[in-house]
């Protein structure tokens, strides 16, 4: 499913005439999420999961190429842990 499939589904499941209206609360909610996660908040949202932001620590790596020694710095990356209602739904 595509973005544009995903604001159909919505608009039709909602009752709610435009797409574009659809379309703009997703950006709205999207981008609060997005704030959330910089902000090194944890996001949940019962029965789908949660998001959290977990800080990778600085490595040295090689090139698989050349084999040459690589320093990784540091970076954050967002982890899902689906809540127990998706596993269920999406295991039936």
């Amino acid at each position: 499913m595509n973005r544009s499939e995903l604001f159909l589904r919505i608009a039709r499941k909602s009752g709610v005439n435009r797409k574009s209206e659809v379309e703009e609360a997703t950006k709205i909610l999207l981008q609060a999420m997005i704030a959330a996660l910089s902000g090194g908040k944890r996001i949940e949202v019962r029965g789908f999961g949660s998001f959290n932001l977990h800080t990778r620590k600085s490595r040295v790596s090689r090139n698989p190429k050349t084999g040459q020694r690589i320093n990784v710095p540091p970076k954050r990356v967002i982890r899902f842990k689906p809540g127990s209602r998706l596993k269920v739904d999406v295991n039936r």
